[in-house]
């Protein structure tokens, strides 16, 4: 459309079938653009999946995935099976119990620690420690929503956090067992990994550089 190569850069990746309700990413480019014209053209191009909600120009040197402060995720599971859902959320059809599920959130929530424990144990990072600034389970009927904020995230780690959550909710685990999980940097002692459908990347706030 540039007549151009556009290399991009998101705000972060995602495992395949995760889904996104905001994501960013930003790109170079040499050619002065209509931001709407081209937020029009975009989207007429792109898959149905896709969509492009806003074009804006920033400083030379913001950076979508490095400027970033906090990103926030939330984790949808069905409790009543509905074939509208397919794809969107995790059905889980067994009493959980929601109470200990957000006891055990809270333990994740505070000064940074390292969470080894609940990343995939092949990845490059230099190291495991994050700040989560929130976690915790809202319920409405036969929905259950986890919602969790933190500076960065590691490759598979809330959809393992989930599993452990889901396991304290079913008895398998207690709530004391999270502190023992998490000291341990061992991801055999967490939860499996939920399936990515449930997973959805909500919000991505960033520092003042990004409206330079």
């Amino acid at each position: 459309m540039l007549k151009a190569e556009i290399n991009i850069s998101g705000s972060g990746r995602t495992d395949t079938g995760v889904h996104c309700k905001q994501q960013y990413f930003h790109a170079d480019l040499e050619a002065e653009i209509n931001p709407a014209d081209l937020m029009y053209k975009l989207n007429s191009m792109l898959p149905f999946d896709i969509g492009i909600s806003s074009i804006k120009a920033v400083g030379d040197e913001a950076h979508a995935r490095y400027d970033a402060i906090s990103r926030s995720y939330e984790y949808h599971i069905n409790t009543k099976k509905d074939p509208f859902l397919k794809d969107r959320s995790y059905y889980c059809p067994k009493s959980l119990d929601v109470e200990n599920m957000n006891k055990a959130a809270a333990l994740l929530c505070g000064d940074a620690q390292d969470y080894e424990a609940f990343s995939k144990v092949k990845t490059s990072v230099n190291n495991f420690i994050c700040t989560i600034s929130s976690a915790y389970w809202e319920q409405k009927e036969d929905t259950l929503v986890f919602n969790i904020t933190a500076n960065r995230f590691l490759r598979g780690m809330v959809r393992a956090i989930v599993g452990t959550l889901l396991d304290m909710g079913l008895g398998k685990k207690s709530v004391e067992d999270m502190k023992v999980i998490i000291s341990s940097r061992d991801r055999h002692q967490a939860g499996r990994a939920v399936p990515a459908h449930g997973l959805y990347l909500v919000k991505v706030v960033y520092s003042d550089i990004i409206n330079r």
